[in-house]
């Protein structure tokens, strides 16, 4: 859930979080169904796709660059499951629809992560859901 922080005295919101992509409309709609957020009003050579919170800010926004990926991002999304899947559940659903699994950090404990890539190499990383975290 969103938090608004107060800085020096000013309210700040993270209105949107941007991916730098080749083909906008293609990964958004690849991340719609990966977390289930709709297309804002856009069609396949928008060079900009939005994909809105239904919670409200931050969305996530997809801009068309020319030149292509070449490192890690300095930047990522962790994602926890919701409405009762659990972290290993999603990792197979999200390898289903594409995502490659980049390293897997999860313990015997249950605890740690597993880092994805998106299709076009983003990386990701999906977190134990909340019911998981309180076992």
């Amino acid at each position: 859930m969103f938090r608004a922080v107060r800085l020096g005295g000013r309210m700040m919101e993270i209105h949107t979080v941007t991916l730098d992509c080749a083909r906008p409309y293609e990964l958004a709609e690849w991340w719609s169904e990966a977390i289930g957020w709709p297309l804002v009003d856009s069609a396949p050579d928008d060079d900009e796709v939005m994909l809105e919170n239904p919670h409200g800010p931050p969305h996530v926004l997809f801009i068309r660059v020319p030149e292509d990926k070449t490192v890690k991002n300095r930047t990522h999304l962790d994602l926890a499951p919701q409405d009762g899947r659990t972290r290993n559940e999603e990792v197979e659903r999200l390898v289903k629809l594409g995502a490659t699994v980049q390293g897997d950090h999860r313990r015997p404990d249950g605890a740690g992560w597993v880092t994805l890539f998106d299709p076009a190499g983003n990386e990701f990383c999906l977190v134990r859901s909340a019911a998981e975290r309180v076992i």
